[in-house]
């Protein structure tokens, strides 16, 4: 008797698992590389980390690729995490991701609101 093939759902658990798994551990590469390698300082404000607060440091790849990790950390710098969420806000709204006030509604690409009057005068 064969044992039963597992579910659709089961195989997609297993892949995302590993995903994690694999991003996870590639991101402790780097990261203890480059903790090793530079000051517990950020690059942007300065603030200092000790032990208890390192967490609160991140490294940031300078070119936004994950996968650019060369042995020489030249791909990376150490941001707070303040200093980090603002360089990713800045590379977004200058790429154009990010709609601003006064962008014209044309360049919107989704509308879910755009039969709401219809719906409210029923």
């Amino acid at each position: 008797m064969s044992s039963p093939k597992p579910s659709d759902g089961s195989r997609l658990d297993r892949i995302v698992r590993d995903a994690r798994r694999d991003s996870e551990e590639r991101d402790r590469g780097y990261r203890e590389r480059a903790l090793k390698m530079y000051p517990w300082i950020c690059g942007r404000c300065g603030r200092e980390f000790s032990r208890e607060n390192l967490r609160e440091l991140t490294v940031h790849h300078r070119d936004h690729n994950h996968d650019n990790n060369p042995a020489d950390g030249s791909n990376w710098e150490l941001l707070c995490l303040y200093c980090h969420d603002n360089e990713h806000a800045r590379q977004l709204e200058a790429s154009g991701v990010v709609a601003g006030k006064d962008d014209d509604a044309s360049t919107m690409t989704q509308r879910p609101f755009a039969a709401l009057g219809n719906l409210l005068k029923k």
